[in-house]
């Protein structure tokens, strides 16, 4: 075994993960590639193929980098605890009139989970993925800051990991910024991987269409929740809508309602198959609770934090005062925010450093 040790990294085809391994296996560690099967899209009922770590093409060149440099690759079929998993959630959120985040659940509840166990298997000391963040370890936690790009940065999707596995965690990228990943692969002759553009799409909605997956999945939704009711804060009626599981919080098109101004969803009570509309305004709050929150930095907060915090992916941060109570997490900010969604992770920044997060539960 290699002196640096052995490591199971996550390949999914794309640049990222091969020039994970391929940093890897420069720097002397005993590289293992797997890449994991998650979703076939076809089965969804959708038209586009497959596309990201679902594609066949991407499997065949992860297993292509992993032949050129001479190291084992094996693929791990995890569709059906993916699908029991991720899918049912992602569906069972928006019916509860939610908007789900299902790249934290599959990082925390599958990936990882898949990841430990087969690197037990294999007799690997460490996994690796291609995600633009950092880990160091200190005053013997491990805690995730954010990658060196700031535009690639992916901590807000790492926030529940648990320590036990980020000490076996490993992200080669999160040094990089991706325009020295693509010179690092055009370097060592992977021209075509260097080229691969990339998805920012959810991978088992790959037309970017969530309204027509939920209708795919769910028989009878469509007609079970057509002609709900539009209202405003004070519950006059404005107009019919298709079905609140169709609708999230801060949209404003495709309402069809003209009211002779611009609206806003601002609630969803799934319970009376509502969707409450409002002025830009209305959609501002300066405080919320976060259920199931997990901790990277610290092991728990003591007294009120001072963070930054992160309602959505791309979210800039909003400056804020962190009060634990016990799994759940009371978030004012200094400022009030727009457009807090009930189902969105909040993840809390201290500095580059990742305090921890959880998912939002409601807005006040």
């Amino acid at each position: 075994m290699s002196k640096k040790g052995r490591v199971l990294v996550a390949m999914s085809g794309g640049i990222d993960s091969s020039v994970t391994a391929l940093l890897l296996h420069e720097q002397g560690y005993e590289v293992i590639g797997i890449t994991m099967k998650t979703w076939d899209y076809a089965t969804s009922g959708g038209t586009k193929r497959t596309t990201g770590c679902c594609s066949l093409d991407d499997i065949n060149d992860a297993r292509a980098l992993a032949v050129d440099l001479g190291f084992p690759h094996y693929i791990l079929d995890i569709r059906e605890e993916f699908g029991e998993y991720i899918i049912d959630n992602f569906v069972e959120e928006y019916l509860a009139g939610r908007t789900p985040n299902p790249c934290v659940l599959c990082n925390t509840h599958i990936k990882w989970d898949a990841l430990i166990k087969r690197a037990n298997q294999l007799d690997c000391e460490f996994i690796a993925t291609g995600h633009y963040a950092q880990i160091r370890e200190e005053h013997g936690r491990y805690i995730i800051s954010k990658g060196r790009d700031e535009n690639k940065d992916q901590s807000y999707v790492l926030w529940g990991l648990k320590q036990e596995n980020l000490k076996r965690t490993i992200f080669p990228c999160g040094g990089f910024t991706k325009p020295e990943i693509r010179q690092i692969a055009l370097q060592h002759g992977y021209e075509s991987i260097a080229k691969k553009s990339e998805s920012y799409e959810i991978c088992f909605v790959p037309d970017n269409d969530y309204r027509g997956f939920l209708k795919r999945k769910v028989e009878g939704l469509e007609e079970r929740v057509a002609g709900g009711k539009f209202v405003d804060k004070h519950g006059n009626i404005l107009g019919i809508h298709k079905g609140y599981p169709f609708y999230t919080v801060g949209q404003r098109k495709g309402l069809g309602v003209a009211l002779g101004r611009p609206v806003f969803v601002t609630r969803i009570e799934p319970e009376t198959n509502t969707v409450v509309l409002g002025d830009e305004e209305d959609l501002f709050s300066q405080q919320m609770m976060v259920r199931n929150i997990n901790l990277i930095k610290y092991a728990e907060l003591k007294e009120p934090t001072e963070a930054i915090t992160k309602i959505r992916y791309k979210d800039k941060g909003h400056f804020s005062t962190l009060v634990q109570q016990g799994n759940n997490m009371q978030v004012t900010f200094y400022e009030p925010v727009s457009a807090i969604a009930p189902g969105q992770s909040a993840v809390f920044y201290e500095g580059n450093d990742l305090i921890g997060g959880g998912f939002i539960m409601r807005s006040e």
